[in-house]
């Protein structure tokens, strides 16, 4: 279901140097993102309720393949991560709204043992939290549309 993930390792993935693949812009500091795009640092995050989850604190990068692949925001007073493919990033209102959840449901993304690292079985966590939400996170999305 849109709520299961594969047991992988509880190890982060690496890079063919050896360096960790998926940190955050503060480690990761040869990257920026560019000037045309903005920055979402700063921005708040929208539920589906259109309610105030928190602020995108930093962009998680996957140096591999030089994209970014998740927000982290600050909710509840931790951090979590947002994957990219959730997010919709809205430059004029400097917002970030995610139609896979609600505000208050947030607080309950799977929390990550390193501030600065995602361990593989981490991420199919996170993923699998918001895939879950796309189905699950208010009961009107149970039913069929018809």
């Amino acid at each position: 279901g849109p709520g299961s993930f594969a047991e992988r390792e509880d190890k982060p993935e690496m890079t063919l140097e050896g360096a960790l693949k998926i940190v955050p812009l503060r480690v990761a500091t040869a990257y920026a993102c560019d000037t045309r795009d903005g920055d979402p640092r700063g921005y708040k995050v929208i539920g589906a309720d259109k309610g105030i989850a928190g602020t995108i604190t930093d962009i998680w990068v996957d140096r591999s393949e030089a994209l970014f692949r998740y927000l982290e925001m600050s909710v509840g007073g931790r951090k979590a991560l947002i994957p990219m493919n959730f997010a919709k990033i809205d430059k004029g209102r400097k917002e970030v709204r995610i139609h896979a959840l609600m505000a208050n449901q947030f607080a309950n993304i799977p929390a990550l043992a390193n501030p600065d690292q995602v361990t593989k079985l981490e991420e199919e966590k996170v993923c699998a939290y918001f895939g879950a939400g796309m189905l699950y996170a208010h009961p009107s999305r149970t039913e069929p549309l018809l």
